[in-house]
C-alpha cells in the first residue's frame, strides 16, 4: 500500500447503505484487496476529518454463473472487499448526504 488515498476506492450507494448512513452512522466503501482495518480507519479519519468508532471488513466473492450449452463456469462480476465504517454520533460524511 503506497498511500492512504489508495485504500478507499469508492463509496457504495444502495438502499441499505443509505439507511445505515442516515440512522446508524455507518458508511460503506469499497476498499483495496490488501487493506486492513487499521489502514481503513486511518484513511477515513485523515480524508474526511471524522472519528471512527469501528471498522468491519467483508470479502465479497465473485458472482458466477454457468453457461447453458457447455456448462462452463463464467464470472459475471469480480469479487471485491467492502468496509463498513461506524462513526461517532456527531460525525457525518458529506458525500453520503442527500439534497438539503
Amino acid at each position: 500500500m503506497a498511500t492512504i488515498y489508495e485504500v478507499l476506492r469508492r463509496p457504495i450507494f444502495t438502499e441499505k447503505s443509505s439507511y445505515q448512513s442516515g440512522n446508524l452512522h455507518q458508511y460503506v466503501f469499497e476498499v483495496s484487496k490488501d487493506a486492513t482495518k487499521g489502514l481503513v480507519k486511518d484513511a477515513v479519519e485523515t480524508i474526511f476529518d471524522v472519528d471512527v468508532m469501528r471498522v468491519n471488513i467483508v470479502n465479497l466473492p465473485a458472482k458466477r454463473s454457468r453457461r447453458w450449452r457447455n456448462r462452463r463456469v463464467s464470472v459475471r462480476r469480480a469479487g471485491y472487499k467492502k468496509a463498513l465504517i461506524t462513526l461517532a454520533p456527531g460525525d457525518t460524511i458529506d458525500i453520503f448526504e442527500g439534497v438539503r
